[in-house]
């Protein structure tokens, strides 16, 4: 929902030098972290704010807003705790361990993940299944005439081999 499009995922390939996040994180004032929380020391106590990093220009804005708010709700309503460090305590070795949640690397496995029947996203408060099974349809549309496109690359690399 918040990479709604093929091409959203090839920019979340993670790393300071990117920007982009590709893992299920937060940091503080780190642009490479899913949520960057901006809090004092680097600003005074009243611009404290943060940022969900993951959403693309390609994004329905009511759909991510929907989902980040929507979401947030529920995490205060359940009084839910973070289970994980902030990135900055995270060493190499927890990425190597897999003990860092990696985003998905295509829309096709962020489809299938939100389709779940345990997905959080089917919850009643959340968006239900009504909505999940119309837009996780419409997004396995949009990888099935991806897989069918024949796209100028393909033309241009492999016309040479024939």
């Amino acid at each position: 929902m918040l990479v709604p499009t093929i091409n959203g995922y090839k920019r979340l390939v993670g790393g300071e030098a990117f920007w982009a996040p590709n893992a299920v994180t937060y940091g503080y004032d780190s642009r490479s972290a899913s949520i960057r929380i901006i809090a004092p020391p680097s600003v005074a106590p009243e611009a404290t704010r943060f940022e969900i990093r993951v959403p693309g220009a390609d994004m329905n804005p009511y759909y991510t807003l929907g989902a980040i708010f929507l979401l947030g709700i529920r995490g205060i309503k359940k009084e839910i705790q973070l289970k994980d460090p902030p990135m900055s305590q995270l060493t190499p070795e927890d990425k190597a361990q897999n003990k860092v949640k990696m985003l998905p690397k295509t829309l096709e496995e962020a489809t299938s993940r939100m389709m779940r029947p345990d997905s959080i996203a089917r919850e009643p408060e959340v968006f239900g299944n009504e909505f999940v099974d119309h837009f996780g349809g419409t997004r396995l549309h949009e990888v099935k005439v991806w897989n069918e496109a024949v796209t100028n690359w393909e033309v241009e690399r492999y016309l040479e081999l024939a």
